[in-house]
């Protein structure tokens, strides 16, 4: 299927690996050009690389959205963009009372500041061009707190609150915003993790996947998402195909959320 997004410029934030990358690789593979984002330079020269296989238009900044001056340099260089891609996001399993004022601070600034300053960027001009696409990476999470990481599902409730306020300000226009619901995804973070705790444990890495995906109650897939899954939802959402679906929550949970959002 012609996703026709030949021609579009997009930026993708955190998409240096994981399913920020996945979602840069799949606009590239549409024909759309893309700006990639990470917080390491090496690592953005690298996926760069790694991306520009086949004449693809791929370009990258370095930047941390967790150092608001990181971000102002960002913004000065991005330009015109069709589509944004909100995916940057931090994760961490911790003891709500071991959170403390300066993480609440950097899990706002990565997960939710991010979008707001993106996308206070973008979308005028969007609006003023008559076309555009806004795309939140969002989680489960966001709906279903889980307890022991209750920063992260509170930032991920304010970044879907974000997308739901800024769609209201498209009305009558060919400018979408959406966010998508991932569930539990093996992301590059996620495998690095199993790996520690398998080889801690003396476990197959494959065993120890499943077992966390089967001890899932609520889980109708059984199983971690794949990156390239998330992505392709993204890929639609930001595509022209999408424009009669703006301001969803789009499920690719893989069944974990029960009862409607």
């Amino acid at each position: 299927m012609d996703l026709q997004l030949a021609g579009k410029r997009a930026f993708v934030s955190g998409s240096t690996q994981g399913i920020g990358f996945a979602i840069a690789k799949g606009l590239l593979d549409e024909g759309a050009s893309v700006i990639i984002n990470g917080r390491d330079e090496a690592k953005v020269a690298a996926a760069v690389d790694t991306l520009s296989t086949g004449g693809a238009n791929v370009e990258g900044i370095a930047a941390d959205f967790a150092h608001p001056a990181q971000v102002k340099l960002l913004l000065e260089q991005i330009g015109d963009i069709d589509i944004l891609i909100n995916n940057v996001g931090a994760f961490e399993i911790k003891p709500f009372a071991d959170i403390s004022d300066d993480d609440w601070q950097r899990y706002f600034d990565v997960n939710v500041m991010s979008g707001v300053r993106l996308s206070r960027q973008v979308l005028p001009d969007m609006l003023a061009r008559g076309w555009g696409r806004i795309v939140f990476v969002n989680s489960e999470s966001a709906v279903n707190v889980p307890a022991d990481m209750i920063h992260y599902g509170a930032s991920k409730a304010a970044m879907l609150a974000l997308g739901n306020g800024l769609a209201k300000l498209t009305r009558g226009t060919a400018v979408t915003v959406n966010s998508i619901l991932g569930g539990p995804t093996y992301s590059d973070g996620v495998a690095t993790a199993v790996g520690q705790i398998a080889q801690s444990q003396g476990m197959d890495v494959a065993d120890l996947k499943a077992a966390i995906a089967a001890s899932n109650a609520t889980s109708i897939l059984q199983r971690f998402i794949e990156p390239n899954e998330i992505a392709s939802l993204a890929l639609y959402l930001a595509s022209p195909l999408s424009s009669a679906t703006n301001g969803a929550a789009v499920r690719a949970d893989g069944g974990v959320l029960t009862g409607t959002i």
